[in-house]
C-alpha cells in the first residue's frame, strides 16, 4: 500500500485527500497542511515509487504502469481508512489521476480541486514528450526532468517550484522514472475523454496566469462544462499551491466549505 499521513480533525466529518504530481511527493503540500487541517480531516499520500512509497519487489517486474493501476492505489488507501467519500486536491499530473478516479468511482468523489491541471498536451508538449521517449534510456533521467521542469516553469518566480520538484525527483530510481514516463503513451486518449465527457462533480480549476502550456485548454473546458469553475492566480506559474499558497488556501477552503 502507498505510504500516507493523516490529520484527524476532532469534529469535522469531511475528508480532503491530496494527490501530488509525477516526480513530487506529499511534501509539496507543506504550505497547505496547517490551514486545511483546521477545517477537514486530511490525507497526504505518496504515489507509487515517490516519497516514502518505495518500489516493492513486485514493481521490479512491472514493466509499465497505467493510470487505472495507479488510481487503484489511491482507492486502496481511502478504503483502508474507511473513507466513503472525499474531496480531492491535486497538482499537475495528480489532476489526471483525480479525474480518472472520478471517472471510475464517481461515488467516492465529493469535489475536485485541479491545480495546474493537465487536460491537453499542446504541440510543444507533445514534441517534448517524444524527445523524452527517444532519450529516456540514454540520458540520465534527472537531466530530462530538470529540462521539463524548466520548460513548464521557466520564470524567476517559478524557481521555488522547480527546485522543489527536482529535489523530490532525485529520490526516484531511473527504472521508476521510466515506468512513469511510459504513461505518456496512454495520456492523449485519456485526456480527450476527460475533455469531452463532463461529470456532474463540482470542480474548481486553480491555474496560474503564467501556466502557458495548460491554461488555454482549461479556459475552453470551463466554458463547456457547467460543473466546473476556474480561478486564475496572477503572477503565478504551474505549481499554484507552492507559488501562491495564501491565495490557494483561502480560495480552495472557501470553495470546499460551500460544496
Amino acid at each position: 500500500m502507498l505510504h500516507y499521513t493523516t490529520y484527524i480533525h476532532p469534529a469535522a466529518q469531511k475528508w480532503v485527500t491530496f494527490v501530488h504530481g509525477a516526480g513530487g511527493s506529499s511534501s509539496i503540500w507543506y504550505k497547505q497542511v496547517r490551514e486545511f487541517k483546521k477545517y477537514f480531516n486530511v490525507v497526504l499520500l505518496d504515489l507509487r515509487g515517490h516519497g516514502s512509497s518505495k518500489p516493492s519487489i513486485a514493481d521490479a517486474f512491472q514493466e509499465q504502469y497505467t493510470f487505472d493501476f495507479i488510481t487503484n492505489d489511491i482507492i486502496e488507501v481511502i478504503d483502508s481508512l474507511k473513507i466513503e467519500k472525499s474531496h480531492f486536491v491535486g497538482i499537475s499530473l495528480g489532476t489526471i489521476l483525480i479525474r480518472n478516479l472520478a471517472e471510475k468511482y464517481p461515488e467516492r468523489v465529493e469535489s475536485m480541486i485541479m491545480g495546474g491541471a493537465i487536460m491537453k498536451l499542446n504541440v510543444r508538449s507533445q514534441i517534448l514528450m517524444r524527445l523524452g521517449v527517444l532519450f529516456k534510456s540514454i540520458i540520465p533521467y534527472l537531466w530530462l526532468y530538470k529540462f521539463f521542469a524548466f520548460v513548464i516553469m521557466p520564470n524567476k518566480n517559478h524557481r521555488e517550484s522547480r527546485l522543489l520538484f527536482v529535489r523530490e525527483a532525485k529520490k526516484l530510481y531511473q527504472a521508476e522514472f521510466i515506468r512513469w514516463f511510459k504513461l505518456t503513451s496512454e495520456i492523449n486518449p485519456l485526456l480527450r475523454l476527460f475533455r469531452s465527457a463532463e461529470l456532474t462533480i463540482p470542480t474548481l480549476f486553480v491555474m496560474g496566469e503564467e501556466d502557458y502550456l495548460f491554461l488555454p485548454t482549461i479556459k475552453k473546458i470551463v466554458k463547456q462544462h457547467r460543473s466546473s469553475n476556474l480561478l486564475v492566480i496572477e503572477n503565478c506559474g504551474h505549481v499554484v499551491n507552492v507559488e501562491q499558497p495564501l491565495i490557494f488556501n483561502e480560495k480552495v477552503i472557501t470553495y470546499l466549505s460551500k460544496v
